[in-house]
């Protein structure tokens, strides 16, 4: 009814995609490491929320502007850019300033899961190659006469989302537990803050290289 095919195959498949090293599991395992699976895990939720928008927008069609616009394409990619470069700025400048003053605190930059699922979730929603993906990805497995295409896209790209995190959620509590020892040391730890927010700032150049 849906025109979905080879199931089997797209949730291999998007298991393997999962599994391959990326910005997102990058960014999932430096904030396991820094601030344990509290933090990993609310990464992992704002990374998967970003990816129902970007869902959403290829079941909407708005995924094809991207891919269709220069300049759309652009003004995602630089908001995005602009985003990372500002948190992983600001994760650096707290580490410094903590670090001039000796604070005694085992995390010098503490972090609401909130504030950590939100800036995933910005970071993920403003990542133009993520909105290219479902929109390249998703119809290999919606047939061609699909009576109702937005449906299986949305179907298809909730079954995605819901299959990243069995591997999501183990990057996370596999990185916090590796991480473990290094927390425990006010050095350390503002060691670690400081590697989050210089990520953040190669995620930002990395994003702001990227061409259609």
């Amino acid at each position: 009814m849906t025109g979905i095919h080879d199931l089997l195959l797209f949730v291999a498949a998007g298991l393997l995609l999962n599994l391959a090293p990326g910005p997102d599991m990058a960014y999932i395992a430096a904030r396991s490491v820094a601030g344990g699976f509290r933090d990993g895990a609310a990464a992992t939720f704002g990374i998967t929320a970003g990816c129902v928008v970007h869902t959403i927008a290829a079941a909407a069609g708005l995924s094809a502007l991207l891919a269709t616009s220069a300049a759309a394409f652009e003004i995602v990619k630089w908001c995005g850019a602009a985003y990372l470069l500002y948190a992983g700025i600001r994760l650096i400048a707290g580490t410094t300033k903590a670090q001039r003053a000796n604070t005694p605190h085992r995390m010098v930059t503490p972090a609401a899961p909130s504030k950590i699922f939100r800036d995933a979730f910005i970071i993920n929603v403003f990542n133009p190659k993520v909105a290219l993906f479902f929109i390249a990805f998703l119809p290999q497995f919606i047939a061609v006469d699909a009576p109702a295409k937005t449906l299986s896209f949305v179907l298809l790209g909730s079954l995605f989302n819901f299959n990243s995190l069995f591997v999501n959620l183990p990057v996370a509590w596999i990185a916090s537990r590796a991480g473990r020892g290094l927390r425990d040391s006010t050095r350390w730890s503002r060691w670690l803050a400081g590697a989050v927010g210089g990520l953040f700032v190669l995620l930002a150049a990395r994003l702001a290289m990227l061409e259609k």
